[in-house]
This record gives C-alpha cells, structure tokens and sequence, in this order.
C-alpha cells in the first residue's frame, strides 16, 4: 500500500505514548550533512501544531544521490533545482519510506538503497498504538524512526522504532502520518468514479457510513439473485446432488452415533474381551489385601493378609507411651482405612464387570459399523469425528440445494426484501449527493477564482438511474466546468486546458487538504503549467495549509518557492571519480535564497534583474504570510 492520497480515509486508534519534549520552536531547521554520512541530531522542537511532524530524512543510494540528509522544519518546505537534478527522488523517498513499492531500477550501483526517518508525534498520536503493537519502541529523545531499505534485486527490509517489520505494517502508519499530492493524483481525480468518490467524502461520515451499509446491502441482494438464478437454471443437478447429500444422512441417523462412541467402544471390547484375566487380578488384589473375608476365594493357609497385618502393627504402636509413636500408630490406622475402601472398590469392579459373551458380539458389530461410516464419510485419520463434520455440512448444503417450490419461493421473496432496501438506500445516497454537490463546487469555484479563474464556474452533474443500480449506488456523477460565462458546462477533462485541469485539481485537494488530519502532506509539482498570478495564489494556499500541516512541495515556480519557512535546493554535479553525477541537497536563506529564487525566474542566478525580483516576490510572500 502506498502512503495515502487525498480521497483515501484514515482510521486510527488512541494510546498513551512516550511523552516528547516540545519547547518553542526556534525557527526553521537548516540542512546539515556530517562528514562521515551519518545523520544529524534531530531537532527537540517538538510536534508542529499538536499534529505531529517528520523532523529528518536520509536518502542513500537512490538515483542520483549518493548520501544527503535533510532536517524539514516546520510549516512551508520547497524543494527546488534544475531540471533532471533529482528533485523528485526527495518524494520518491518519502513514498518508498511510508511504504510504497520498491523500484530496484533506482538504486545505485553499490547494490543497496535506504531511507530513514525520524518523526516527533505527540503522545495522544493514534500512530504510537500501531508502532507498540509492532514492538516498535522510541528513541531516546521520544521520536520514532522508520527505515527502509532496497537492494539492487528488488529485496526490501522495513524497520519500525529499531524493529524488523512487515512493509504493509508501515504503510498502515502511512494512513494517519502522510498525504501525497502528485500530478498522477489529477489525472486519477479526472475520472468519473474518482470524481463521485470525492463527492461522497465531502458529503461527511454520515453519508460515507451509508454508503457502507448500502454495499453491505447491495451484495446481499445479488448474493440471493444469483442464487434464486443458480437454482432455477439447475434445477436437475443440483436436486441429484440433494439426494446424494440425504442418503448418507439418513444412513448416518440410522445409526446415530454419539462423539467419542468409537473411542469408548474400543475400550469396552477390550474389557469385555479380557474379562476372565482381569476377574483374576482383582481377587488376587483383593485376597492380598483383605484377604478371604467371604469364603469365595479359597484363600484357606494363605498368610496374613495387608488389612490384618497393617491393623496388628497399628494396635502395637498405639499401646506405647511414646508420643512418636502414636503419631505412627495413626498413620498406620489411616493406612488401614485406604486399604479398605480400595479393596471395596475391586469388589464393584467385579461384580460390574460383563463377560458375557453375547454382549461383548453387541460392541463388536456396533464398532464394525461405525467403522464403515468412516471409511465412506470421513478422510484419513478423522475417525467418527470426522463422519459427524460431514453429516453437519451436509445438512448446512442441502439448505442450499433446495429448489422446492417452496424453497424458491422463499428465496424470491427474500430477494425482493433485499432489492428494496438497496432501492431505499440508494435513493438516500443519491439525495445526499444532490445535497452535497453545490456546496462542493462552491468551494471549489472559489479557490478557482484565486487561481485566476474567476470566469470559471464548476458544478456536478449527478445522474440517477433507479433501475441500475450498482455497487456504488445508482448515480453517474461528472465534475463538469464552464471555462468562461457564456461556454455550456463540459466535463472538466474535456473542457479544461493542461494548466487549468492543475489548478481545477489542485483546488479540490486543498478543499479537502484543509481538513485532513494527517500530519504530513507532499505536493509533488502539483502546479505543472500553471503560471503568474495563479502561481502565487498556489503558493498562499499551500502557505495556507501550512499553518495547520507540515508541507513539502516539490516546485518550479519561484511564486510559489517565496512562500517556503525552509528552502532546499537539490544540486547535480558529475563525480568524476567515481564516474558518476551526485546530487546534495542543501538549505538556502539570505542572498543564497535571493539567487535561486532569481535562476527559478530567468534562469540566471547572478542577474540584478532576477535578483531584484526575487526580493519583491519574498516580500509580497512575508506580507501576505502576516496578513
């Protein structure tokens, strides 16, 4: 599962965690690469806005970088360069590190590739229960880290909180800690089904919890159709098929067997059939014992038996004066009583004990039919067990082999009962809709319009076909646009330009940004073809959204870059040693800032004309940060 985009819902559960040191933060973190490669301490200053954040990321040996790490502060964080620089392994990074699927095709030559991280959460986060349950444990400063790593065969090894875990158990994570906004997300969200499902969520949790029980309903409905459909169509087989099923339950009632009786009857035939040798055991046992009380033993001259023997020693010992011997006297009296009741058992285990011949061909025949069931019901090694699984699953089929009329015209009346509840439910889902369509494209058409689209104007078309109705309702829903007053409303793939469908997408994501609870969102050059006013209306929304969120965007436009709290640069150069083009990644402030934002605008960082531009637009963006 790949970290989520934004019209997946997340789920989480609450768990007290690791408390995590949150003093002010002190401005944004700076990127800082250790000689060695290791990582840089990261940063103390807490969870950004209650929500959480990813404080640091290593990348080693992906595409073309070699081994960079960068500390994300909080708030805004662009990452620019030029073309084919490596800007967009930055997001390749984060999506492989929150569980997305491994590319063998970037790593580098040294075989392996990894990313790590560190998140500071707070201690309400619903993400530390998953990490604990995984056996995931903080680090010292009460951050967790995740890992992962890919090697040149596709192998790929995640780690939670120093932990070996399952990959799906870190893009689980991903549910509640990442967004991903990319270009594949406007193209997904320009399909009609993506369109209708974006509706649904906006229309709330209520209508999202419908729509559920409407699934659940709808599969009941065709479950029962096409069994009815089953039934009818083979009507001939599946009556064989009854009556095959019958004649060995009615075989098996027959003999109604109890569980166990296999068991039990190979014990009884064993002691009806060694009755003569256990008879004799118990009267020598009991001869020994109590010796020939009854006469019925010819035990005449035997010695003494143990009773008498035990009761002449008890009398001795007890006459005596000496206390510890009278303690032994009175072990020896309960000696006695033992003995007693043990030989008065062996006396009812002989006179219930049945050696009578005919009863023991009884147990002998009753066995040898049990033993027939199991050969023709159960499977190797079942026994009588497995031939009462068989005789319960047999009546569980025949239930469904049924195609008396009276059978089937229960199930038609059932299936009725179930097509109306569909019918009930999918007209409240299709209300729902409707209600919630306008609001949508009001909001909308309102970030449009600071996208320099003020002439556009959006609306959904919901379709209802109550006769058809489907998985997801009985709606066909298009997001449709009129670009300018006067043009008929088109579907908006059709009736928007490249730059338009971005900014068309990218006012939906932000519709829905504003309310996720993630926090983590990524914008991956969300803003292709868009430019001038609109490009710095981009910038104040994802600005916007950074109050609330950690943002990074992946841009090319300085409009939007002069609205970052951190700037990283993504820089390309061929490592002549080794044969091969690095890339770092390093944070720009100050008049280092000024000229990137200058080589973003004309393509010449040293230009007085660029540079002098560049300082307005940051100016523009401070202003409208205050405002």
């Amino acid at each position: 599962m790949a970290p989520r985009t934004p019209t997946r819902e997340r789920a989480g559960r609450a768990r007290s965690a690791p408390a995590v040191d949150t003093p002010p933060a002190d401005g944004a973190a700076t990127t800082e690469q250790q000689p060695d490669g290791g990582r840089a301490p990261a940063s103390r200053d807490g969870a950004a806005h209650g929500r959480g954040r990813l404080t640091e990321l290593r990348i080693r040996g992906f595409g073309a970088i070699d081994d960079v790490t960068l500390e994300l502060g909080r708030g805004l964080t662009v990452v620019t360069g030029e073309t084919g620089a490596g800007k967009t392994m930055v997001v390749t990074g984060l999506t492989l590190l929150f569980g997305g699927r491994a590319d063998p095709g970037r790593v580098r030559a040294t075989g392996r590739a990894g990313v790590e991280g560190r998140l500071e959460l707070p201690p309400e986060s619903p993400v530390w229960a998953r990490a604990a349950d995984a056996g995931a444990e903080p680090d010292d400063d009460g951050s967790l880290i995740l890992a992962r790593t890919v090697s040149a065969e596709g192998r790929s090894r995640a780690h939670l909180g120093g932990r070996s875990v399952p990959v799906g158990v870190v893009a689980e994570l991903a549910e509640g800690l990442l967004a991903v906004h990319g270009q594949s997300d406007q193209l997904r969200l320009s399909r009609p089904a993506e369109q209708r499902n974006a509706l649904d969520r906006y229309a709330g949790a209520a209508h999202l919890q419908l729509l559920e029980t409407y699934r659940a309903a709808y599969a009941r409905w065709r479950e029962l159709a096409a069994d009815l459909d089953r039934r009818r169509g083979q009507a001939r087989e599946l009556a064989q098929a009854a009556e095959v099923l019958r004649h060995g339950l009615e075989e098996i009632e027959q003999l109604a067997p109890e569980p166990g009786e296999d068991e039990a009857l190979d014990a009884q035939a064993k002691r009806l059939g060694d009755a003569d040798a256990l008879r004799a055991a118990v009267d020598e046992a009991r001869m020994a014992l109590v010796g020939d009380v009854t006469g019925d033993l010819g035990a005449e001259g035997l010695p003494q038996d143990a009773t008498a023997a035990l009761a002449t020693a008890e009398r001795a010992l007890a006459g005596t004066d000496d206390p510890a011997l009278v303690l032994l006297a009175r072990d020896l009296a309960d000696a006695v009583a033992v003995v007693s009741d043990v030989s008065v058992q062996l006396a009812g285990y002989v006179a219930d004990l049945d050696a009578d011949p005919g009863r023991l061909a009884e147990v002998l025949d009753r066995r040898a039919a049990i033993t027939a069931l199991v050969r023709k019901y159960a499977d190797p090694g079942e026994g009588l067990a497995g031939v009462l699984a068989w005789a319960d699953d047999a009546r569980g089929k025949l239930s469904a082999l049924d195609v008396s009329d009276e059978a089937l015209e229960a199930l038609a009346a059932a299936r009725d009962t179930a097509r109306a509840e569909v019918d009930d439910l999918a007209a409240r889902i299709s209300a729902g809709r409707r209600a919630a369509a306008d609001g949508f494209a009001a909001e909308v058409g309102a970030e449009l319009a600071g996208l320099a689209m003020k002439s556009a104007r959006v609306s959904f078309s919901v379709e209802s076909h109550p006769d058809q109705p489907g998985p997801e309702g009985i709606d066909e829903v298009a997001l449709l646009m009129a670009a300018h007053p006067g043009a008929p409303p088109r579907p908006v793939h059709r009736g928007a330009s490249g730059g338009e469908l971005s900014r068309v997408m990218l006012a939906i994501e932000v519709v829905f940004a504003g309310a996720d609870p993630v926090p983590v969102m990524v914008f991956d050059e969300v803003d292709a073809g868009v430019g001038g006013q609109a490009a710095g209306e981009i910038g104040r929304r994802l600005a916007r959204l950074a109050r609330e969120h950690q943002v990074v965007v992946v841009t090319h436009l300085a409009q939007v870059a002069a609205f970052a709290d951190t700037h990283l640069v993504v820089d390309k150069s061929p490592d002549t040693a080794a044969g091969v083009t690095a890339t770092d990644i390093r944070a720009v402030d100050g008049e280092d800032r000024v000229r990137e934002l200058a080589r973003m605008l004309s393509g010449l960082s040293d230009s007085d004309t660029g540079q002098a531009h560049a300082r307005e637009l940051l100016a523009v963006a401070a202003a409208a940060r205050e405002g």
